[in-house]
Parts: C-alpha cells; structure tokens; sequence
C-alpha cells in the first residue's frame, strides 16, 4: 500500500470509528523491528512498520491502526492516552483495535527441558551451562537453530 493509501485508510477509520478527523500524517517506517506501530507525541503522526501489511495482512494492519489513533486521540483531547490508562483500555475495546502484534520475524534458538520437555523460544543464543528451566531448574538442550 502506497503512502497516500495509507493516510486516506487511516482518515477513513477515524471518521469510521471515532467520529473524529485525524489531522497528521500516518508513515510507514521500516525501522520499527518489534511493534506493529507507534504514535509519536512532539509531532502527532503516526508510523506503522510495514513489515505488518505485508507479513500479518490488512486487518492486522486496520486493528493497528485503530491501536495507534486510540493513543493519538486520547493525546489530543488530553486523556489517558498511555497503554495502562483505564481510558486507553475502554476506548480500544470500543473500537475493536489490537492490543498486541504477533511476532513478524521467526525465533532463531529453541531449546528444550530434558526434565519436564518445556520448550522456550529464544532470539540470542544462551549458555545452556549457565541458565536451567524456569519450571523445574532442568538442564536445557538446544533443539533447533533456525539461521535468519
């Protein structure tokens, strides 16, 4: 989706779900690695991560959006716009908005219990000689690497 796409989509679900106009600018921003989006409070816009259109879908991509002018509106009429506000909660609620993005980049390590088979999925490699099961303090084994 172009640039000017995305700004007519993020106007069109302001009007739609908030009754209200969305008067900033909504980017993509391919440096985002681990949110969907983010609302930035000097300026008022918002960037998205583009890696969520493409990877997760359009609806991903509407509910974060609805994510994102929860924070903007909330801001500009001087609410609880932060993520533990009791404000920010009923209004993405109201709007169906998603509260969080599954992840868009694989885990790399996953390594497992030999006492209870727990698995944990990890991005780093870890010192399985250091670090033990969070359940059962078990020895952990590394099952597979996945090289990105």
């Amino acid at each position: 989706m172009k640039e000017l796409d995305l700004q007519q989509l993020c106007q069109e679900i302001s009007k739609e779900y908030f009754h209200k106009a969305f008067r900033h600018q909504i980017t993509y921003n391919a440096r985002l690695k681990s949110s969907g989006g983010r609302y930035i409070l000097k300026t008022g816009n918002i960037e998205i991560n583009p890696k969520v259109e493409t990877i997760l879908g359009k609806e991903v991509l509407i509910g974060v959006i609805k994510h994102e002018l929860c924070h903007y509106h909330l801001h500009q009429e001087g609410k609880g716009y932060r993520h533990q506000d009791r404000d920010f909660k009923i209004l993405l609620r109201e709007v169906g908005g998603h509260r969080f993005v599954e992840r868009m980049e694989p885990y790399r390590y996953v390594y497992s219990c030999k006492s209870c088979r727990a698995t944990f999925h990890r991005m780093r490699k870890i010192d399985t000689n250091k670090f033990r099961c969070g359940r059962c303090r078990g020895n952990l084994v590394l099952d597979s690497k996945n090289n990105p």
